[in-house]
């Protein structure tokens, strides 16, 4: 099973601005291609930097202030007040830039995104220079995959490839991304690692695990655990022996 990158779903060549582009221009950029935000690169290529429609607002949404920082002014208005005197691209933009390699899974993307409340992500290369932005629009493209493909994967990547299984002893149902898996396993904990590599294939929307299992050896890998962990305990070695020398 290939997991997917942001390589295969980024756009590119990029729009991007350098660093002396003027304020005006970079709205023309925006407009122009009906993007949000842009790359700012400097000389090198390396992006530095970017800049968003909301970096662009403060100008409008500050005309008329007084551009000096005010006493015990929070730090997030004085940096909008800096970007509202802003005339160029470097006075603009938000900086350091947070970016992904494009060999990074569309997973780890999408965490990044989540996690920073960010619309796009520019994607570098080991220098730093830019390579192809992703937005997640490009990133919900993976759960555009049709039903056959994702069975495909599913049985054969999965059930067979992993599992080493073939149907009827387990299958797989799909409907709009939502797998459902059929049939049985000897244990319990092997039918919840099924689910769990299912729901890693690109396009799964969601798993019914329906397998139903002869033997339930969860609670004894719980008591495995607690035994371990109560062998490798403050006053035993952590390497699992006695200390018997």
């Amino acid at each position: 099973m290939a997991v997917r990158t942001v390589r295969e779903v980024m756009s590119a060549p990029v729009v991007s601005v350098g660093t002396a582009t003027p304020y005006k221009e970079i709205i023309d950029r925006l407009a122009e291609h009906g993007i949000s935000s842009v790359p700012v690169l400097d000389p090198a290529g390396v992006v530095v930097g970017i800049v968003s429609e909301a970096d662009l607002l403060h100008k409008l949404a500050l005309s008329g202030e007084e551009p000096q920082r005010h006493l015990f002014e929070r730090k997030r208005r004085a940096v909008a007040r800096a970007k509202a005197g802003g005339d160029q691209a470097e006075d603009l933009m938000t900086s350091p830039v947070i970016t992904v390699a494009p060999g990074a899974s569309v997973v780890a993307a999408a965490r990044i995104m989540e996690d920073e409340r960010l619309k796009r992500l520019p994607v570098v290369d080991a220098d730093g220079l830019l390579v192809g932005i992703v937005s997640r629009r490009d990133l919900l493209r993976t759960y555009r995959r049709s039903d056959e493909a994702i069975r495909h994967d599913v049985v054969h990547d999965i059930i067979a490839g992993m599992l080493f299984v073939q149907p009827p002893e387990i299958d797989a149902a799909v409907d709009d991304g939502v797998v459902t898996l059929l049939g049985g396993t000897g244990r319990r904990s092997s039918a919840q690692i099924a689910e769990r590599l299912v729901r890693g294939v690109p396009g799964v929307v969601d798993v019914v695990n329906a397998l139903t299992f002869e033997y339930d050896d969860t609670p004894h890998l719980d008591k495995r655990y607690e035994f371990n962990a109560e062998v490798g305990g403050p006053d035993r070695p952590r390497d699992g022996t006695l200390g018997i020398e």
